[in-house]
């Protein structure tokens, strides 16, 4: 892990820990715990400067580890939210079709959600704003809205096929130096908490 103080160059973009299988603004499960207790153990060294979090409960749980860890404080910030969350007012199924379609069509806007392209907008606006702050950074997010980063900032087919099939694995880390990707969706840190 590299990342000497200064301005900000390096940023861990971490995936919440596994989620409990519920409608709403779900937490982690204990799966999802132990991801996150593994990634801030390997974060600890990181020299981290400061960390953000998506609102969303699974994301402030999984910051919540990764604070624990370093004794930093953890900054809410919106733009780092996923661009659409399943409430339950329509059938899961329903949802997956929904998301399949604004994934296939990133300026396909679903009820209730953001589009793809929108949401690869918005944290791209995050990432650059980073720049000029101490870093090294983590922020906490979540699996759409990286992979929406990741397609804006790389095009899709500089992504590896199972990303866009698959989506991002829970407590992965993807690595930017500026705007520039380092590493995509790495799981090594998380050794059998996954």
């Amino acid at each position: 892990m590299c990342g000497s103080i200064g301005l900000v160059t390096l940023l861990y973009l971490v995936q919440h820990g596994d989620k409990e299988r519920l409608a709403g603004d779900p937490g982690l499960t204990a799966l999802g715990r132990d991801q996150a207790t593994a990634t801030a153990r390997w974060l600890r060294g990181a020299g981290l400067q400061a960390l953000f979090s998506s609102p969303l409960r699974r994301a402030q749980q999984t910051a919540a580890a990764i604070a624990a860890a370093t004794g930093l404080p953890v900054q809410l910030d919106s733009r780092l939210r996923e661009r659409w969350n399943w409430d339950g007012t329509q059938t899961f199924d329903s949802f997956v079709a929904d998301w399949d379609r604004s994934a296939r069509d990133r300026d396909y806007t679903p009820s209730n959600g953001e589009s793809s392209r929108s949401a690869g907008d918005r944290m791209r606006a995050f990432v650059a704003g980073l720049s000029g702050k101490p870093g090294p950074v983590a922020a906490v997010s979540h699996g759409g809205v990286t992979t929406d980063l990741l397609r804006t900032l790389l095009g899709d087919e500089a992504l590896p096929p199972h990303l866009l099939a698959e989506g991002i694995p829970p407590c992965a880390v993807t690595t930017l130096d500026r705007l520039h990707v380092v590493a995509i969706a790495s799981t090594s840190h998380l050794g059998q908490a996954h």
